[in-house]
């Protein structure tokens, strides 16, 4: 199946900005203030992939001075619609030349690399965000797990999608958002922890942390498979001497 990027659509944006923290998203959120806190040394940040700036205004809400950057004019749009007073930026085919070489503390990079393409994009864009980073900056990876597309989950399904379980790496898979009145399928990358691993090493990138975050049970969410399988992976990288 030919990758099409959804999140390049509108009523797609209008959706997505609708998004709140809650149910499987809870999860990707819930534990980056502590991982902030522990390995975050400045207050100087960028989100890579803001989309309609949902992440964005998260990093600002922890105290970061935050630009969002993104490829789509929709959530860009959508973002600077939502907050006027957040600076949200679009970068056409993801040049980040515009952006200030090796300022930034933090980049937050929130399920972007789950609709990005290709083992060479994958190390380009790690290699250009490894350059916008401070010294002792730390760049957080937020990525889907192998095993969101072959379970069910309180904000996704993938029932209809059986052939989701004979992906290989760079192979598309699809997910429904329960949470959306569009039922179009999301497509995404299928790009497991060995991948990473080699894009990583490729990019000069070293992991400092890796998290595989499960629901509690006592969090006021219907959980269905969050509380036994960890929905996305945290990657915590800094450059590699």
């Amino acid at each position: 199946m030919e990758f099409v990027n959804t999140y390049q659509s509108v009523a797609y944006a209008g959706d997505y900005a609708k998004l709140d923290f809650s149910n499987t998203y809870h999860l990707a959120f819930r534990d980056l203030p502590a991982i902030y806190s522990a390995h975050v040394k400045g207050n100087t940040a960028l989100d890579f992939g803001c989309g309609a700036g949902r992440s964005t205004r998260f990093l600002r809400g922890l105290g970061f001075e935050t630009i969002g950057v993104d490829i789509s004019p929709e959530m860009v749009a959508k973002g600077h619609e939502i907050d006027p007073q957040g600076d949200y930026r679009l970068i056409p085919g993801d040049d980040m030349s515009g952006l200030p070489h090796a300022s930034f503390s933090l980049i937050q990079s929130a399920f972007t690399f789950d609709n990005i393409p290709g083992l060479d994009n994958k190390v380009r864009l790690f290699r250009d965000l490894r350059g916008l980073l401070q010294p002792d900056g730390i760049l957080a990876n937020i990525v889907s797990s192998p095993e969101i597309y072959v379970n069910e989950w309180a904000s996704f399904s993938t029932r209809d999608f059986p052939e989701n379980r004979s992906a290989k790496p760079g192979d598309t898979v699809r997910t429904i958002t329960t949470e959306f009145d569009d039922p179009t399928p999301c497509v995404d990358i299928f790009w497991p922890h060995e991948s990473y691993l080699d894009v990583y090493s490729r990019a000069g990138l070293e992991i400092v942390e890796m998290r595989k975050p499960l629901a509690n049970g006592d969090e006021p969410y219907r959980w269905v498979s969050e509380t036994r399988i960890a929905p996305w992976v945290i990657y915590v990288l800094r450059g590699s001497n």
